[in-house]
């Protein structure tokens, strides 16, 4: 750029950025106060503070805060919001979605991503707003793989946001700067070589007293823009999506544009966003930087958020708590001056009681003696402490006390403490109280790792876009190497090669340039304490329950912490889905081995005595037929017997019926002649 256009973009850096400070400059503020008094410490005025020094009074600071603090903090941390990518397209694959999902896994991992989480959340928590920053870097010192990180921000103060941005989690950013204020002599070495300092230039002495420079030091500020531009995307006939920039620049696309393989069906033009970084000082840009995502790569993480009139603030949780907690302060300090300045003469007696041995009673407020002797025929009366008023101070603190529980909105059962519920579903209910009036900032922390998922998913297809191999790790823990943008071997869980039924490897394609994925963001707890109450909740159902055993029992196996719990685990799976062991598949195997030496052994045997065996196989059937032979004869003889007396049985029969017909005919013959022969009358 000439001197005019970086003068130019100087001015408009430094318009840019004391519009953002002048926005925020009332969170900011309110934010350091808080953190200040919460965490440091510093909840008495400085001016009651040296006054009461000067006066030998005590000045009590018992900080009940950072128990709120931790309360919700530690509870975010043992709540990690996970991010669970889908497939949102055609192009996509569910596969190449669980790729994504571990290779996110892996960059969290790799990247200590839990602290930067845990870090801004705190900074939410106490003083009202934090941030989490993605980056990009070489994988390795010696590689030029590039991978992408999740950084923390330990300084909250030190990133100024978007003055115009309303949603919630950084998504229309258009601006943004990430400041450090370095001495006169460390920019000098940091950059040198990039810019020629002259600090009695125009350039320099134009800002002295100014947030660029001043006594302290200069400002060097990360400038990022996000700018719209019209970009146009090509169609082709095959069904697939090029940017004309990219068409054009690409020789291999060109080549198959001309040799017609490819063929453009119809081009538009679309809105898209170019991002630049650029490394300022007040009087100078020191890099530029193009940034490939679509997205300002920081991403806040907001607390108590309101808007009042189009200005919005952003409070911590224990913001309207402060007045009590020094209400607190004061009422223990003033019960503690009470109790020490209280009068020192308890004893009280008549004249010349004390002349006895005056140095012990001198001394009996500050010593213990064995004795006291005393004079006359009245002894010295010891009178009481007065603690009315301390009592008082006291019951004041109590009262503060339980402000600062009902303005944050927990209570004694969250804090651990003993409180006035019995059951245990009563302390739920309490702790549910509480759980539910702070969960708005273990929302607003959702919100954020949503959109640094968002940002990562737009990065991972313009950042791993060669073939590589890159680990991912699965949500119990387990890593797997897994080729990605190249055909190969499938894999399961544990990187163990994938084949099929006839044993040909399985080949797989995660393209992570193709397809379009979205998101979603789940709260609760690690998978480690969901494996212990998964594990609980299995056990007691297999006492419930015995005959669910060989179902739940894998399973079961799968989430103890037993050394060898998925080798177990995978054993039981096998028993239970009728595969055979390996160890008994192997004693199988051995066993088939003998019998096929012992049948080989045995065939010279058999072939010896197969003749005889013939030959006893011949009688066998000779005989066989001998005795079908007799037994049909047999059978043969009983049927002919048989039929012969039937016929005999019909024959007599006829034989009786004959002679009976015969008999009726004489007699009926006799009977006539005789009627003959009978004179007549």
């Amino acid at each position: 750029m000439s001197d005019s256009e970086t003068d130019d973009l100087l001015r408009e850096a430094r318009e840019a950025f004391q519009r953002a400070s002048d926005v925020e400059n009332d969170n900011r503020q309110t934010a350091l106060e808080d953190i200040r008094f919460a965490r440091a410490g510093e909840q008495w005025p400085a001016d009651i503070v040296k006054q009461r020094q000067i006066d030998g009074r005590p000045c009590l600071t018992i900080n009940k805060l950072p128990a709120f603090i931790r309360q919700v903090v530690n509870d975010a941390r043992q709540n990690k919001p996970s991010i669970k990518v889908h497939p949102a397209d055609s192009g996509a694959d569910p596969e190449t979605a669980e790729v994504i999902n571990g290779l996110i896994r892996n960059i969290e991992y790799t990247s200590n991503a839990d602290i930067a989480y845990d870090t801004a959340t705190e900074c939410a928590v106490t003083g009202g707003f934090g941030y989490i920053r993605v980056g990009i870097d070489h994988a390795f010192d010696d590689s030029f793989d590039m991978d992408i990180q999740i950084k923390r921000v330990s300084n909250p103060f030190s990133v100024y946001g978007d003055p115009n941005s309303t949603a919630a989690d950084s998504s229309d950013w258009d601006t943004a700067f990430v400041v450090d204020r370095l001495s006169k002599s460390q920019f000098e070495a940091q950059y040198k070589g990039k810019a020629k300092v002259d600090w009695d230039s125009t350039a320099w002495t134009g800002l002295k007293g100014t947030d660029w420079l001043n006594d302290d030091g200069v400002l060097v500020a990360e400038w990022w823009q996000r700018e719209e531009k019209d970009r146009v995307i090509v169609l082709t006939e095959d069904g697939m999506v090029f940017g004309k920039d990219e068409l054009e620049s690409d020789p291999d696309l060109q080549a198959l544009l001309q040799a017609g393989v490819l063929k453009i069906h119809r081009e538009r033009t679309t809105k898209t966003h170019k991002v630049t970084q650029r490394i300022i000082s007040g009087a100078d840009v020191l890099e530029t930087n193009n940034w490939v995502g679509r997205y300002i790569p920081i991403i806040p993480v907001y607390g108590d958020e309101f808007d009042i009139e189009g200005k919005r603030y952003f409070r911590s949780m224990i913001h309207n708590a402060i007045d009590s907690q020094r209400a607190f302060n004061y009422w223990r300090t003033a019960a503690t001056e009470l109790v020490a300045l209280a009068p020192k003469v308890p004893y009280i007696g008549p004249k010349g009681a004390f002349d006895t041995d005056i140095d012990r009673w001198n001394t009996a407020n500050t010593k213990s003696h064995p004795f006291l002797e005393y004079d006359g025929q009245q002894p010295p009366q010891r009178q009481p402490l007065d603690t009315g008023a301390a009592a008082g101070s006291l019951q004041e603190a109590l009262n503060a006390s339980d402000d600062m529980k009902a303005i944050i909105g927990i209570y004694d059962a969250s804090l651990g403490a003993r409180s006035n519920e019995t059951s245990g579903r009563a302390i739920m209910a309490r702790q549910r109280e509480g759980d539910v009036s702070t969960f708005h900032f273990i929302d607003n922390m959702s919100r954020a790792i949503r959109h640094t998922g968002r940002i990562l998913i737009d990065l991972i297809p313009k950042v791993y876009t060669g073939p590589r191999i890159v680990r991912i790790i699965g949500e119990d823990g387990s890593q797997a190497p897994k080729q990605i943008n190249k055909e190969a071997p499938a894999t399961d869980k544990k990187g163990n090669p994938l084949a099929d039924e006839q044993g040909n490897p399985i080949m797989a394609m995660h393209d992570l340039t193709a397809g379009k994925y979205d998101l979603t963001v789940s709260t609760g707890p690690s998978f480690t304490t969901r494996r212990e109450e998964a594990a609980a909740q299995m056990t007691e159902m297999i006492r419930a329950f015995p005959q669910a055993a060989p179902i739940v029992g894998p399973e079961l196996a799968k989430n103890l912490d037993w050394p060898g719990a998925d080798e177990i685990a995978e054993k039981m799976e096998a028993m239970t889905s009728g595969q055979i062991p390996p160890e008994l598949q192997k004693a199988i195997e051995d066993g088939k081995q003998q019998i096929a030496k012992l049948t080989e052994e045995n065939q010279s045997l058999k072939t010896d005595q197969s003749a005889e065996m013939a030959k006893v196989e011949a009688q066998k059937q000779l005989d066989m037929v001998k005795i079908q032979g007799q037994r049909e004869i047999e059978m043969m003889k009983i049927a002919s017997d048989r039929e012969i007396a039937r016929e005999k049985i019909a024959a007599d029969y006829e034989i009786a019926q004959m002679k009976t017909r015969l008999s009726a005919q004489n007699a009926a013959e006799a009977n006539k002649a005789k009627q003959e022969s009978r004179p007549q009358a």
